[in-house]
């Protein structure tokens, strides 16, 4: 494999996206079970608790969705006190976490963040060899 490693690609995407986005306190990718992937938080963010909590919520998120409509879920915006959480789903098998401080447009977070979990999705697809994939790797 030529290349950077798939988690530094990841890594690399992440920290794009805070440069596109500096109002962002920290972004992380994790798998549905709740397995750290890649992060780009401040130290008193512990990333693998951050992690775990990442896939709760997207596993709430996704029954809601099709509990409520029958849809798939696509994001799930969660505004606090001190800033915002959105969370992406990065295809079947992976989230993307956004943090944004307070009063960060959440417009601009979207519209950096979901091209940011379409590629995401990309690199961990190519290095995971998808079954759906209809074309000769060669």
């Amino acid at each position: 494999m030529s290349g950077p490693e798939p988690n530094t690609q990841v890594l690399m995407e992440l920290k794009a996206l805070r440069d596109r986005v500096p109002q962002l306190i920290g972004t992380l990718v994790a798998s549905t079970d709740g397995l750290l992937i890649a992060h780009d938080l401040p130290a008193h963010i512990e990333p693998s608790g951050m992690a775990a909590l990442t896939a709760a919520q997207l596993s709430l998120s996704h029954r809601l969705a099709a509990t409520a409509n029958g849809g798939g879920f696509h994001e799930v915006v969660v505004h606090g006190e001190g800033g915002d959480v959105v969370i992406y789903a990065v295809g079947w098998t992976a989230s993307l976490t956004v943090l944004a401080g307070p009063g960060t447009n959440i417009g601009r977070v979207h519209l950096e963040s979901r091209p940011a979990a379409r590629t995401i999705a990309e690199q961990l697809t190519t290095v995971a060899g998808d079954p759906n994939q209809t074309s000769d790797p060669k």
